[in-house]
C-alpha cells in the first residue's frame, strides 16, 4: 500500500486466533495520541474492539502518554472510538453474537495523514492449534533450508 506508514503490528494476535475477516477503521485520537503513535510508542497486544450501542470502541490499547505534553497528555489507556459505516458495524454486532468470536486490532497506521486501525473478526486458537501452526512453519522452514542446501552443493 502506497503512502501507508505502519506504525504497530499485533504479533500475537495471528499466533492466537484464526482470522476470519480484516477491516479498516478510522480511529478518534487527542493530539498528544497521535505525536506519541508518530513515535511508535503503541501497545497492541492485548487490544480488542467493543461494540456499545450502535458505536465501536478501541479498547486495552495503550498509547504511551507523550514526553514534551506535560499536564495536557492523555490517558493511556482509554477507549478510543472507531470510526466505521453503520452498515459494518451492524454486520459485526452479527459476527461477534456468534460463540467464540472478537475482534483484534491487527496493526495502526497511517493512511493520508489519518490514523487508521486494521481490524481481524477472529476465533480463539486451541492449544493443540497453536501447536501445528509452530510445527507447520518449523516444516516449512527445514524445507526451505534443505533447498538451499541442496542447490548449494549441486552448484
Amino acid at each position: 500500500m502506497e503512502g501507508v506508514k505502519v506504525v504497530a503490528r499485533n504479533r500475537k494476535a495471528r499466533h492466537d486466533y484464526h482470522i476470519e475477516d480484516t477491516f479498516e477503521a478510522g480511529l478518534v485520537l487527542r493530539g498528544t495520541e497521535v505525536k506519541s503513535l508518530r513515535q511508535g510508542k503503541v501497545d497492541l497486544s492485548d487490544g480488542y474492539a467493543a461494540i456499545d450501542g450502535s458505536e465501536a470502541y478501541l479498547c486495552n490499547v495503550h498509547i504511551s502518554p507523550y514526553q514534551q505534553a506535560s499536564h495536557f497528555n492523555h490517558e493511556p489507556d482509554r477507549r478510543r472510538k472507531l470510526l466505521l459505516h453503520r452498515r459494518e458495524i451492524n454486520s459485526l454486532i452479527g459476527l461477534v453474537q456468534r460463540k467464540g468470536y472478537t475482534i483484534v486490532p491487527l496493526e495502526i497506521y497511517f493512511k493520508r495523514g489519518y490514523a487508521k486501525a486494521l481490524l481481524a473478526v477472529a476465533r480463539g486458537k486451541k492449544h493443540y492449534d497453536k501447536r501445528e501452526t509452530i510445527a507447520k512453519r518449523d516444516a516449512e522452514r527445514r524445507m526451505r533450508r534443505a533447498e538451499a542446501e541442496h542447490k548449494r552443493s549441486r552448484g
